[in-house]
């Protein structure tokens, strides 16, 4: 496995004569690779080049989530979200087994601790029943009985609920993809989008490439490249920085399942939850603090770039007004480590703040349209040779791989003929 990510990691040389590829991806995160594939699947025998920036695979969003493999417990019914969510932990957990992939089943929990909070929880079941989710609905000694180190007044049990490391499975996704004769170059960031009659031209800072067909999944930068490529941009991706700590050792034991708060309908996050990870420690988190670098993980991270392209955004500025108070929350929780623990204390009293050790940051990319607006489906734009995913919020990596075949589906019905 080392000696494969290692291949894969490995930067191309800077200099190589310009072709002209059937299909050209650009994103080497999970959404990127799944589609990938899905081209492959559809259209066997055409060339394939995938473009990633980083010099590796699933550098940003993919590799610094949570990894838990969603049932689909939140969305409506009948929903895009629900439809792909639930197929997608079902295809996830196909290619885990058929590839050799650690995941597991470990169930979540969804844990009132307030009593305004139950009548949301019986909604959720009702949800679920309507996505054909199997729950069981626990009161409070139901509920100490599953999870002896969890307060609450009840909860709701999902038991479809799983982990996995989705960096895992992006390197499997990579070996199919090379394996079918797609080619993968690492290094090469975007930096112009030209369509014409009869191609796609895409020019990075080592040269120059040509599709009939560029599919883009360029997550946090989507905005950026579909502005590239001309097409109208009537929003921002807005970064919210998600901070995680890791339990001390002592606590790898203190749940056995995921353990998630009621969510709050007002805000589009699910709120601070404790994760099993595979490798058999426990996470906490993430807040969801408004970042000022697109890719900044340091704390404190400033991109004068992207700062002004936000501060240039009317969209930007309603929905800062609309969620100035969660924002404020937030911010606070981020600055201090109390606050932050007594999130986490609300249903798992025990913990101390030398419970809380250092766990890489990530970034959630988030459509924000002009009228402020949060976009909390998956979005798209299209030209007449390019499919563009602008927004590919959560439950995305649980739902990667029917994606992607709905992404081929897009591609499909675009008025080109792959000569």
């Amino acid at each position: 496995m080392a000696r494969a990510r290692a291949a894969l990691a490995r930067p191309v040389a800077l200099e190589y004569e310009p072709m002209t590829h059937d299909f050209l991806v650009i994103g080497g995160g999970i959404v990127g690779l799944a589609t990938a594939r899905a081209l492959q699947q559809r259209w066997p025998g055409r060339s394939l080049l995938l473009l990633e920036k980083e010099p590796g695979l699933a550098r940003h969003q993919t590799g610094r989530n949570s990894g838990v493999i969603h049932a689909g417990v939140y969305y409506p019914p009948g929903s895009l979200k629900a439809r792909l969510c639930k197929a997608g932990a079902a295809a996830t957990e196909q290619f885990c087994t058929t590839h050799g992939i650690a995941f597991e089943r470990c169930g979540k929990l969804i844990v009132a601790t307030r009593p305004e909070e139950l009548p949301r929880v019986a909604a959720l079941r009702a949800r679920c029943a309507g996505n054909g989710i199997a729950v069981e609905q626990l009161d409070g000694a139901a509920l100490r009985e599953r999870e002896p180190n969890v307060q609450g007044l009840g909860g709701l049990l999902v038991p479809a609920t799983g982990m996995v490391r989705y960096a895992d499975v992006c390197e499997a996704l990579a070996r199919e993809v090379q394996a079918a004769g797609g080619e993968l170059r690492f290094g090469e960031a975007v930096r112009a989008v030209a369509e014409s009659a009869d191609s796609v031209a895409v020019s990075t800072e080592v040269g120059s490439h040509r599709a009939r067909v560029l599919v883009a999944c360029a997550g946090i930068m989507a905005d950026r490249v579909a502005r590239m490529a001309g097409l109208e941009v009537d929003f921002r991706m807005v970064p919210f920085r998600g901070e995680y700590y890791r339990l001390a050792a002592r606590h790898d034991q203190i749940v056995r399942h995921h353990i998630y708060p009621v969510p709050d309908p007002a805000l589009p996050w699910l709120g601070v939850h404790l994760t099993r990870m595979i490798g058999g420690h426990v996470t906490v988190g993430p807040n969801a603090v408004l970042g000022f670098a697109r890719e900044g993980y340091a704390r404190g991270a400033v991109s004068v770039r992207d700062t002004a392209s936000l501060a240039a955004f009317g969209g930007f500025w309603r929905m800062a007004r609309r969620h100035l108070r969660a924002a404020a929350t937030e911010q606070l929780d981020s600055w201090s480590r109390r606050r932050y623990l007594a999130l986490c204390q609300r249903y798992a009293p025990s913990l101390c703040l030398e419970d809380l050790e250092p766990h890489p940051t990530g970034i959630r990319a988030q459509a924000v349209m002009k009228d402020g607006s949060f976009m909390h489906d998956f979005l798209f734009r299209e030209a007449r040779r390019s499919v563009h995913v602008c927004n590919a919020p959560s439950p995305a990596a649980t739902s990667a791989l029917p994606i992607g075949t709905m992404i081929a589906e897009r591609v499909a019905a675009l008025d080109v003929v792959l000569a």
